[in-house]
């Protein structure tokens, strides 16, 4: 058998998909991979039915459709108070990913460096590797995983070229503040160095908070890249619709690679969003308050288990320590969460799979609370001979 030189050698199938295939053979409750249980709105899907059956079946316009870049403006402009050309600064773009891939072969060429910050979503590095690029990872320590701007400083050189944000950030649920951004971007002035900021939980803030988006902040939107996914937001992943917002020349770029990639993006999903967003901006609104909810019905179904758990601040994600849990402290993240799958029938996902060199001895799992109330309660049911086991 004939077979290629493998550009990413070390690169398996995604933790995402083994876990997601591990829960259905063994059957086991998926709090594992992050998607909804639950149906997107039910006008949402009704404008989808409306689209498809009044002929929105051929190619649309390579940065999507005018009035979806449009109603993107409009709510850029009710979140954050920021003006975002339709024309020039909106793509529209198939998932999320796929805007995170554009953007990073848009700017990063040969030998550049791009800092990344542990734990990471795994699509991040290969990006980066496929561009010819260098990670640098930078890990945020637990349990605050926040941003030292000092370490930050300490690794940037003339070669960077970009660093990746994530703000709700996955796996953690941290959110990053305004002091940081600030420290950013001073340090990205001085450098010259662009920035990707992944934004597709902006509206899973909680307790109050506000998302600091990179958008409201001159200097950096100036050389940002800011990604956001509708799937995450009306509870429809598998459409995979997305956008990108960015300064005229870095569309630019983001577009002459945007068009060799996917070109564009399904017309009748284009059409049914730009619907339910006009007739249904509330949506955005009320969803910090939907999700906030249920990371709260999680808590409290938990809350008797042996894991040592922080609420989460943002995303629909929180994370677990099993350290004081008895059955499971002497296993390695990975070891748990297969352990927790086989022989519990609940699926989580280890979080050392998002590090480069993951930290020795930590113990956090990841569990996903976007699902309906009673099967988070059947979850910590199957969970409870944990208790007994560890009292």
């Amino acid at each position: 058998m004939i077979r290629p030189d493998s550009k990413l050698p070390d690169v398996g199938t995604t933790i995402f998909t083994v876990m997601s295939k591990m829960a259905v053979d063994f059957d086991a409750i998926n709090l594992s991979q992050g998607f909804p249980d639950f149906e997107p709105p039910a006008a949402l899907l009704d404008a989808m039915q409306s689209r498809l059956a009044s002929g929105h079946h051929q190619y649309p316009p390579m940065a999507g459709i005018a009035p979806l870049r449009e109603a993107i403006a409009e709510k850029v402009l009710r979140h954050y108070c920021v003006i975002a050309n339709p024309e020039t600064d909106i793509t529209v773009t198939s998932g999320a990913t796929e805007a995170i891939f554009v953007a990073v072969q848009a700017v990063v060429s040969e030998g550049d460096e791009v800092i990344i910050f542990d734990p990471a979503y795994d699509a991040y590095g290969p990006a980066v590797r496929l561009a010819g690029g260098r990670p640098v990872h930078i890990p945020l320590l637990a349990p605050h995983f926040e941003i030292d701007l000092d370490q930050l400083a300490g690794a940037m050189t003339e070669r960077t070229k970009l660093v990746i944000l994530n703000s709700p950030h996955n796996p953690t649920g941290q959110v990053i503040g305004h002091d940081t951004l600030i420290g950013l971007e001073v340090l990205c002035a001085r450098t010259g160095c662009f920035v990707l900021s992944d934004e597709v939980y902006e509206h899973m803030v909680f307790d109050g908070e506000a998302h600091a988006s990179v958008l409201r902040y001159d200097q950096l939107r100036s050389r940002s890249f800011v990604v956001s996914s509708f799937g995450k937001t009306y509870h429809a992943t598998g459409w995979k619709v997305a956008y990108c917002i960015a300064p005229p020349a870095l569309t630019t770029e983001f577009r002459k690679v945007h068009q060799f990639v996917t070109f564009t993006t399904h017309t009748p999903t284009q059409w049914a969003i730009n619907d339910f967003m006009r007739g249904h901006p509330e949506h955005e609104t009320e969803l910090p308050t939907f999700y906030e909810r249920k990371r709260d019905a999680f808590l409290e179904a938990f809350e008797p288990l042996p894991f040592i758990m922080a609420p989460s601040r943002g995303t629909y994600f929180q994370l677990a320590d099993y350290s004081q849990c008895a059955p499971l402290a002497g296993l390695d993240d990975v070891a748990c969460a297969e352990r927790l799958t086989k022989e519990y029938g609940v699926a989580v996902i280890p979080i050392s799979v998002f590090y480069d060199a993951p930290p020795k001895n930590q113990r956090l799992i990841r569990f996903c609370f976007a699902k309906s109330e009673p099967v988070l309660r059947e979850a910590a049911d199957r969970l409870k001979l944990l208790s007994a086991a560890s009292s």
